[in-house]
């Protein structure tokens, strides 16, 4: 009898830690999995867009250099090679991205240049000079071929450039000449490792890979790829214009966790459609989801194991005590409220309850850590607001909840009229201030079920719940109060600063029965109310578009 008491009590107690480790490594595991997966691939995401941004962002400053540098009397006038070439010169001193720069008068003959390279020849077939002369040329990354020789070039690589080239006006109007620059592509590499460099210590093994909107070859990424055609399934999403992420498998057979994005442009800058890729191996990226999977199920089984000798060892002593710890275990399993029982008069007893309470302590902090980082997921840094996925989310419930009902939801995308400057003269963390600021006052208009999230940059979406029958007007009663606000005097370190904002707006289900389109719509609204003349609201149902379906 007392054999059978023993196995019976030894084999219920460790099968309930192990069943009870089980189903909280399933839970956990699987949730965390979800959950890590989903923050590095919106970090990943995040991530492709600033490279988009700041290549785009280059692009367009070098482009403004040459353009300015075009308007100088000097080349206006075409009258002293010397002093063209003195600029010329100045620039490439003062940028050394701009590895040659020259003029040529109208027929093509270069008439000055940095270091005197290729002055006297004729560049009339070459693109750099028959695409600039009606407006200003922007070319892909290409090889050199007429510099390769001519400039100093330590690396065995081949020269790649990227061109630039305006046409330049006398006072009377007429075509004087073509001001035009190679910038080399080795630029690309230290924005590459200015995006790198501060993610090492959060994002191990990442890579970037630029591909060419042309034939989709890559021009920045791992050597093996350079110069090859990108077959992948992401640039037709990528090329589309989204910016999200996606587990791919490449060409060498492993799977990367990607985050992409599209260069759209920057400014008057139109972009040269360039795909950007940031991406991760999965055995990586989901290194830490698999380490809390074991660790939790080797805590269960050493803890089933321990329970169990124990459990064999004092069986006659500690029936009654343990068939209250098990008891209480169920109901943890169950997920009641319990808590284990603590003894103390019996050593053995007490270290089993004492392992079983803070085993279940520390899975319930393990819990309440992904929680957390959960929250921290889903709210922007700065400002405490929610962000793109928690505005998912939002959008998600929201529409359950106005389907079938007299509402409406309206989206409202803002941003702020004159925030770069206050970011110019003030600094950086003015800015930020400012952004806090205005955060409180979007919190304050709002009601409690409507949402306020931050999209990035200035950038802010606002969702109200509105009626069926005059969503616009309610809406445009808090829009106005929204700009009545952000109108008001800030004060930030003692001084006092004040901004505008533009508003857009789209209302679901009547401008789109897709809360995605609905969201785009009410960006395109926000445009419109900046050419308007901003510090304003424009809603997409009456702008000059018409209404989109």
């Amino acid at each position: 009898m007392s054999f059978r008491l023993r196995t019976f009590f030894t084999i219920a107690l460790s099968g309930l830690i192990v069943i009870l480790t089980a189903v909280l490594s399933l839970v956990i595991g699987r949730e965390s999995s979800k959950e890590i997966e989903n923050t590095i691939g919106s970090s990943l995401a995040e991530v492709s867009y600033q490279m988009a941004e700041k290549l785009d962002y280059f692009m367009w400053s070098r482009a403004g250099e040459v353009q300015m540098l075009s308007k100088l009397d000097t080349f206006r006038d075409a009258k002293s090679p010397s002093d063209m070439r003195r600029l010329l010169d100045e620039l490439k001193r003062s940028f050394p991205v701009f590895t040659w720069a020259g003029f040529t008068d109208p027929s093509g003959k270069i008439l000055a240049s940095t270091d005197g390279i290729l002055t006297g020849v004729n560049v009339a077939e070459r693109p750099v000079y028959k695409n600039a002369l009606k407006q200003t040329f922007i070319g892909d990354v290409h090889d050199a071929k007429l510099l390769a020789k001519l400039i100093p070039h330590p690396s065995n690589e081949p020269l790649q450039f990227v061109d630039i080239s305006t046409p330049v006006y006398g006072s009377n109007g007429k075509l004087v000449g073509v001001l035009a620059a190679h910038l080399s592509w080795e630029w690309s590499r230290e924005v590459e490792k200015s995006i790198l460099s501060p993610l090492k210590n959060r994002l191990n093994d990442l890579s970037i890979i630029v591909v060419s909107k042309k034939d989709n070859t890559v021009i920045l990424g791992p050597a093996d790829m350079l110069g090859k055609p990108l077959k992948s399934d992401l640039l037709a999403h990528t090329q589309s214009g989204e910016n999200h992420w996606k587990t791919e498998t490449y060409a060498d057979g492993k799977s990367y966790l990607t985050g992409y994005a599209y260069g759209k442009g920057y400014l008057s800058y139109p972009g040269l459609g360039w795909s950007i890729l940031i991406r991760q191996p999965v055995e990586i990226a989901f290194a830490s989801t698999d380490h809390l999977r074991l660790t939790i199920l080797i805590t269960g089984v050493i803890a089933a194991a321990i329970c169990a000798i124990l459990g064999w060892l004092i069986a006659g002593w500690v029936a009654r005590p343990l068939n209250l710890i098990a008891k209480a275990a169920d109901q943890l399993r169950k997920g009641e409220a319990a808590e284990i029982p603590h003894y103390k008069r019996i050593y053995d007893i007490d270290v089993l309850s004492s392992s079983l309470r803070n085993l279940v302590a520390d899975l319930t902090h393990t819990e309440d850590k992904l929680g957390e980082m959960s929250v921290l997921a889903m709210h922007d840094k700065l400002t405490g607001l929610p962000n793109r996925i928690a505005l998912s989310d939002y959008l998600s419930q929201a529409l359950r909840e106005v389907t079938g009902k007299a509402s409406t939801l309206t989206i409202l995308y803002m941003d702020l009229d004159g925030f770069k400057a206050i970011n110019d003269s003030l600094g950086h963390q003015a800015g930020d201030v400012l952004l806090q600021k205005v955060a409180e006052r979007l919190k304050d208009i709002v009601r409690e079920d409507e949402l306020v999230c931050r999209m990035g940059g200035d950038e802010f979406v606002i969702v109200l719940c509105t009626s069926v029958q005059k969503p616009m007007i309610e809406a445009t009663a808090v829009a106005n109060r929204i700009i009545k606000s952000i109108n008001e005097p800030f004060h930030i370190d003692g001084q006092t600063v004040t901004v505008g904002c533009s508003i857009g707006g789209a209302l679901y289900p009547v401008d789109s029965p897709d809360p995605v389109e609905v969201l785009n719509q009410a960006d395109e609204a926000l445009y419109l109310s900046k050419g308007a003349g901003k510090n304003c609201v424009t809603f997409i149902s009456s702008s000059s578009l018409g209404k989109i379906s």
